[in-house]
């Protein structure tokens, strides 16, 4: 039997539908697996994302609220904290830890946090790690050498104001970003993009006033040609 009549042999051309049908249906079913697969990936994804973000959320949340609590808002305050702390009279009860636990328990998933998430969140837990060991350097030298602690002190505070704003702007970005997404956090730095710029544009020419008129102050060079 030639080619042509082997194929036009019924149970041949039976044999050979049965087969590219059926290779056909494995090739869809694997592709449907495969399809169904990556969707079940990306669904774990997503909600292993949100409960991270609803972790972190909650730690800075707690931490902030003791940091509004601690801060000095008064100049005066804080000068008479810091004049204490100069003639020994006190040492101000300074934080032991980091407040990061759930921060350190998820540090290795951080990559899979949205651009957009990354960076508050590592910035603000960056800046605890440096206020904790500020605070133990000056627990470490209030003593033995107070003037070095006060300046210590005062960086700390300047710190302290610093962390501060940074834990508020990570818990926006946050709750933004877990009721409305990647659209509402773009819109949402937008807008402060937009409030800062307007904040320049209207202090800008007053500070540049302050120092040209601080400038004109200056005595000129006594000193001839």
């Amino acid at each position: 039997m030639d080619l042509r009549g082997l194929f036009l042999n019924d149970r041949v051309a039976a044999a050979l539908v049965t087969a590219l049908v059926g290779g056909g249906v494995v090739a869809a079913g694997w592709f449907w697996t495969h399809a169904l697969s990556r969707r079940r990936d990306r669904q774990l994804r997503e909600e292993r994302v949100g409960d991270i973000q609803r972790a972190l959320l909650a730690e800075i949340r707690a931490h902030v609220a003791a940091l509004e609590g601690q801060t000095l808002e008064e100049p005066d305050a804080r000068e008479a904290m810091v004049a204490r702390l100069v003639q020994g009279r006190h040492v101000p009860i300074l934080p032991h830890d980091a407040n990061d636990r759930i921060f350190r328990a998820i540090v290795e998933d951080v990559h899979i946090l949205p651009e957009w998430a990354i960076d508050p969140v590592v910035r603000y837990y960056r800046l605890l790690a440096v206020r904790s060991a500020l605070a133990q350097d000056i627990r470490a030298n209030a003593k033995d050498q107070p003037e070095r602690a006060t300046e210590m002190f005062r960086d700390y505070l300047i710190l302290n104001d610093e962390t501060l704003a940074t834990g508020r702007r990570a818990m926006i970005v946050l709750s933004a970003g877990l009721h409305g997404g990647e659209g509402a956090v773009q819109a949402l730095l937008a807008a402060a993009e937009r409030r800062e710029t307007e904040r320049i544009a209207a202090t800008l020419p007053g500070e540049l006033a302050q120092l040209r008129e601080k400038l004109s102050k200056r005595p000129s060079d006594p000193k001839g040609p």
